[in-house]
Formats: structure tokens, sequence, C-alpha cells
């Protein structure tokens, strides 16, 4: 049976610059206690000072562990300012973790710029693993995928909703996204209108006492958020993760294609310079269709006139 790791054990009686320093990477728990790893605990434990978004929220988590460690706040407005000079700490020997205020740093929010920083200044990088509410909504999702795409947080704007959800369309993979419980309702809505056929799965407050997952039809959900935006507020953070493309999107989407590519082929028909020959061929550079499929419906066009 494996013993539990120790905390490893720092000479603070040899100046720092004599030591060999390092960053490590804490994953904290996303709400539950129990999911921070002894690892972590043991680096917490043994650091020089720990770096982190929120030292309120940083330090509730070290009291209840039962660690005393000085605390400085390194969060999206200070880290372009104080990250090189925390690189530079961590050369001239200082060990200093790093905690986001929950899960994985790095993934949506300053760590990955620190990491990064460090990496480029060639100081010590040491990478923990721990709890992530990507992967976990993923699995909770239960949709069947082999892979996923994280889009970090949904845009804001409606235009954008749309434009990033036509690009990703083709991807045959799960969409994982974070989004606020203040725009849950209208980024459903927006899915639903770009995904009409897939289901999408809310995941809100992961590992915490009022965890939910909520699946179903984007439609649908959409609906039934709305009505609790209606009866109340809705809380918590939320992961929202919508299903690979299904067969009845393929259909619906060939079925618009067609009658799209019959539309054009009338249109292009009133232009009396251009041949049915042409015509042809503008409908398969336009709709990347066969040159058999371009002849039918320039066929049927020409018999219905």
């Amino acid at each position: 049976m494996e013993s539990s790791p120790k905390a490893p054990k720092l000479d603070h009686s040899v100046p720092p610059a004599l030591r060999e320093g390092k960053l490590v990477i804490c994953p904290t728990p996303l709400g539950n206690l129990g999911d921070l790893t002894e690892r972590t605990r043991c680096e917490l434990e043994a650091c020089d000072v720990v770096c982190c978004e929120d030292t309120r929220v940083t330090g509730h988590l070290l009291a209840a562990l039962g660690i005393e460690k000085r605390l400085e706040r390194l969060d999206e407005n200070s880290i372009g300012n104080l990250a090189p000079r925390i690189i530079e700490r961590v050369a001239a020997g200082e060990v200093i973790a790093y905690a986001s205020d929950a899960g994985m740093p790095g993934i949506s929010d300053p760590g990955q710029r620190l990491v990064d920083l460090a990496l480029s200044g060639n100081v010590g990088v040491e990478v923990l693993p721990g709890p992530t509410a990507v992967a976990t909504a993923y699995v909770a999702a239960g949709f069947p995928s082999r892979s996923f795409y994280f889009g970090a947080f949904f845009p804001r704007k409606l235009g954008e909703r749309i434009r990033v959800l036509e690009q990703l369309k083709p991807l045959d993979a799960c969409l994982v996204f974070y989004e606020s419980p203040l725009r849950i309702v209208s980024a459903l809505q927006t899915v639903s209108q770009v995904f009409p056929h897939r289901r999408v799965a809310v995941c809100r407050e992961l590992t915490k006492l009022h965890e939910e997952i909520t699946r179903g039809n984007s439609s649908l959900l959409f609906q039934e958020f709305q009505l609790r935006e209606r009866m109340g507020s809705i809380k918590g953070e939320i992961v929202m993760v919508i299903e690979p493309p299904t067969p009845e999107e393929a259909a619906s989407d060939a079925s618009d294609s067609q009658i799209n590519a019959k539309k054009r082929v009338g249109e292009l028909m009133e232009d009396r310079t251009l041949s049915r020959k042409d015509v042809m061929k503008k409908i398969q550079r336009e709709f990347g269709i066969s040159r058999n499929e371009a002849y039918d419906l320039v066929l049927e066009a020409f018999q219905d006139k």
C-alpha cells in the first residue's frame, strides 16, 4: 500500500538564492473540500508563499486545511505588472504556489499567463493534477463523443455567439463553454436557434451541495430556464455542454441546402447571359455539390419553367 506523500521540507535557514526555486500550479476544489489532493496540500504547506486570484477565497481554504502561509493577490488586473517580478523571485530560489479561486489554474484565468512567462524565463514549473470543471461537466453530460472542444467563456454578444457556433458546427465533438447564471437563458436561446436538433447539458454548481445536471433538447432547455428566470434568479457557476452533430441535424441541413440550391438555380436562370452549363458550374461551386446533382437541379428547373 502506497503511503501518503509528505510535504517536501524547505530549509528556510538557507537563503533563497542558494535554493532551487519553482512555480507550483495548485488546483483547488470546485466546491467540495474533499477533492483537494494530498499532493496539493503538501505543496501549499511547503511553499514560501501562495499567490492567488483572491486572498480571501484562498485564505478560507488554507484556514480549513490548518495551513498558515503568506498570501499575495495575483489576479487578472495585476498579473501583467506583478508576474515578471514573481518569476524573478522563483529564479532567485523562492518556491511560489499559485492557486485560482477554484479548479485548475491556467484554464480561463490568469494562471495561464504566469505559466507562459515562467517557461519563457526558463524557471522550474510544476503543475499538479486536480479538479477541473471542464472535464467534470464533459463526463457528467453523458453525450456519446470521443472528444470535446473547450471554448472558455461563451461570447456575450449575440452576433459573436452565432458566429462561434456556426464555425464549430461541423466539429464532431462536444462543445463546452463556461457561462454566467445571468446569461444562461440568452445563451440557450442562441444555441436553440443554431442547433435546434441538439441536446444540451447545463451543469450547475458542480461538486457542491446543490449540484444539478439538466439535460435536454436545446429548445426545451431554453424554455425551462426561461421559466426559472421568470420565477426567480438562477444561481451558481455553470458549464454548458452541447452534444456533437446529430443525424437529424445532417438531414435538416441537407434539406435546407437542397431548397436553397433550387432557389438559387431559379435566380440564375433569370440571367439570360448564362447557359445551362454556366448555371450548373455556379451551383456546384456555391453549394459544393456534385456535377450530377447540379445537373438534376438545373434540368428540373428548366422543365418546370
